[in-house]
């Protein structure tokens, strides 16, 4: 798992970002990868803020699970599966949705991101020389679609091809339903530091 920070440490590390323009005034998610990327494990975390205040922090995955990396990619797109550019600041990306119809989730409505494309077909996430930026469908969902689940679950399976999924649906619900209605939710995903 990742190492634990204080906030004012993952506040200091995303002001250091080239892409660092301000914090969000309102509510926002920040990501930090897993040095270790144990494939198919939700190994890494999601902290949630609003502006510069603390609210809470769920494990998460910010990789592709392991059906997605060894081929699975090919229904999304033929060059590999989407990692998202780590150390990098997303603004204006979510709005709060529906993730396939089902799941309550932060859509990719907004701004474009920058992914990686792994298409090695092994079992893990490499940050790959190929890089795309666009409209991906990189949404912050569960890893269910059912938001009252009491349920921890414990590997990735195919719920991330390239999404920022949560699987404690405790934590889950606590973000959610602490969002905003038709706002656009920023996102910093940093790298263990």
């Amino acid at each position: 798992m990742v190492k634990n920070y204080t906030d004012q440490q993952l506040l200091d590390k995303v002001k250091s970002l080239p892409t660092f323009k301000q914090i969000p005034a309102h509510e926002w998610l920040l990501g930090v990868r897993s040095n270790e990327d144990n494939p198919d494990q939700f190994d890494d975390k999601i902290y949630f803020f609003k502006g510069e205040q603390f609210i809470t922090v769920t494990s998460a995955t910010t990789n592709p699970g392991v059906s997605i990396l060894k081929g699975g990619f090919k229904s999304y797109n033929n060059v590999g599966a989407a990692m998202l550019v780590a150390d990098q600041w997303y603004y204006n990306i979510w709005i709060k949705g529906k993730h396939r119809g089902k799941a309550t989730g932060l859509l990719q409505r907004g701004a474009k991101v920058k992914v990686h494309r792994d298409g090695d077909m092994d079992n893990k996430s490499e940050a790959t020389s190929i890089i795309q930026e666009g409209m991906f469908g990189i949404n912050f969902h569960p890893n269910t679609h059912d938001f009252n689940a009491m349920i921890t679950k414990k590997t990735i399976g195919a719920w991330s091809a390239g999404c920022q999924v949560v699987n404690d649906m405790v934590k889950y619900r606590q973000i959610m339903n602490a969002m905003p209605e038709r706002v656009l939710i920023s996102y910093c995903l940093l790298n263990e530091f």
